[in-house]
């Protein structure tokens, strides 16, 4: 218990120092690709939201799922990359491969579906490479270019708001 405190506090502090370089990203194409970081210990909507998604014009190849729990069963197999605190080490780094993928794809949209503020999946969308992030309105502004203000599960209002705006920017 203790040692997952010290561990959170160097995570947090790692953070922080991500979220002081400011990334100055502008929109200017189609989405095509779509980076999806789920928070499913709270939300188990997942499938309804990748298929909401793909309704609007999304192929289902170009959208990338990675989800987080709090806690993982070992005998249990998941049907997405899952991760929890246990793939960060105690310097803040991502020890897990399709996580560190996951960061590195320069994805046109990253939708960060979470809106209690957890340091780990603060930490993967601040080092995100994607070129716009959204998220809800809950989070820290910092990390996101637009926050959408509604509940987690209100997917549908969710997505329809996030296109409805994509639309009219283009």
């Amino acid at each position: 218990m203790f040692l997952n405190y010290i561990k959170e506090l160097f995570v947090k502090k790692s953070l922080k120092n991500n979220l002081n370089i400011v990334k100055n990203e502008v929109f200017t194409s189609d989405i095509q690709t779509i980076g999806l970081l789920i928070d499913e210990s709270k939300f188990r909507h997942s499938k309804e939201l990748f298929n909401e998604l793909s309704l609007c014009g999304i192929a289902s190849e170009n959208i990338k799922i990675v989800a987080y729990r709090d806690k993982l069963k070992k005998k249990k197999t998941y049907s997405r990359p899952t991760f929890s605190k246990k793939q960060i080490n105690w310097r803040g780094e991502i020890t897990e491969s399709f996580l560190n993928e996951f960061i590195e794809t320069e994805f046109d949209l990253l939708i960060s579906y979470y809106e209690i503020e957890k340091p780990i999946l603060m930490m993967v969308t601040s080092k995100s490479k994607a070129k716009f992030k959204i998220g809800f309105s809950a989070v820290d502004k910092k990390l996101n270019r637009w926050m959408i203000e509604t509940e987690m599960e209100n997917y549908k209002v969710f997505v329809s708001e996030l296109f409805r705006y994509l639309k009219s920017l283009k």
